[in-house]
């Protein structure tokens, strides 16, 4: 709980810088670097395929910050459905590598907690090393990092080691007890083999700093570290060794759209360099942009994982 009460402290802290610059005409802008934000998005009929795909391509990037939020129709929130539609879905194509399922403790204290786990199978046979301190191991497709909530353990953030798949979600919002996670996102050089992908070589999670570092196959290394999270929002600071080359990009959103309200993301709004004012597309719409910052989420509620969290991108700096 202590970890948790300075993890807020550290969110107020933030809040009040955030407002100070915006008291200070250009302060936020003049810090921050325009990035391009692409948009590969392809219509689907299926609400479990990831469609959506917003790529931040800049070869200057060295630092960015990644929230999610809830959305804001969270307090109205009476049923909140999470179930899977695999409706228009036919996934008998999908690759599949076998292993052998197991489930693993790699670090637990009474306010934190980080819980590896494999699967029967997996669309990637890459096998990642995950080290905790002078603990290793290897083969796991999932990581759950959870925090101590209210005298229960709240899942905050998960990684799958053998594609670069983040998820991540605050603390539920004061009318629910549970919130979905939605949208997914990519850190590092993306590839694409029938899907994008994070090629990662090995991981370090440091629990004392709440820090992930990525090692990457194709060189380089990138530090994820979790500054803040609690019933508003959870907020996360990417800082990489060296700048992602363009064209290839640095950092990505996958999530999925199928109408209006069954959706993880609907839409995105988007400040410009110099920009007096934000710009808005529905997520198909959007053509691309250069932004220092990029919010993607919903504004009606949707069918699918309703209570799923909003996303942020911005704060995007050089070395």
């Amino acid at each position: 709980m202590r970890r948790v009460d300075r993890l807020r402290r550290r969110a107020a802290a933030a809040q009040a810088l955030a407002l100070a610059l915006c008291a200070i005409p250009g302060a936020a802008a003049a810090q921050s670097l325009a990035v391009q934000a692409l948009n590969a998005s392809v219509p689907t009929l299926c609400a479990e395929n990831d469609n959506v795909y917003l790529k931040f391509v800049s070869g200057a990037v060295r630092e960015f910050t990644i929230e999610a939020t809830h959305p804001a129709y969270a307090g109205t929130i009476v049923l909140d459905r999470s179930a899977p539609d695999f409706r228009n879905c036919n996934m008998a194509g999908d690759p599949a590598y076998r292993a052998e399922p197991r489930r693993v403790t790699l670090y637990e204290t009474g306010e934190l907690q980080l819980v590896g786990h494999t699967f029967t199978s997996f669309w990637r046979p890459n096998e990642v090393q995950v080290r905790v301190g002078t603990r290793v191991e290897t083969g796991l497709h999932l990581l759950q990092l959870y925090t101590k909530f209210k005298e229960r353990t709240e899942e905050v953030l998960v990684l799958y080691p053998a594609d670069g798949y983040w998820r991540a979600r605050p603390l539920p919002p004061e009318n629910l007890s549970y919130s979905a996670y939605g949208s997914s996102f990519l850190i590092g050089p993306i590839e694409d083999e029938g899907r994008p992908f994070v090629d990662i070589s090995d991981i370090d999670f440091d629990p004392a700093t709440l820090t992930f570092r990525l090692a990457f196959a194709r060189g380089g290394a990138a530090r994820l570290h979790v500054d803040a999270v609690d019933r508003e929002h959870i907020a996360l600071d990417v800082k990489f060794d060296t700048a992602v080359a363009a064209p290839r990009p640095f950092a990505a959103l996958r999530s999925m759209f199928a109408t209006e309200t069954n959706a993880d993301v609907a839409r995105v709004t988007w400040r410009a360099p110099a920009a007096r004012a934000y710009d808005a597309a529905p997520i198909m719409a959007f053509r691309g942009a250069d932004v220092i910052e990029l919010w993607a989420g919903r504004r009606l509620p949707s069918r699918h994982n309703t209570s799923a969290p909003d996303m942020i991108f911005s704060a995007f700096r050089g070395g």
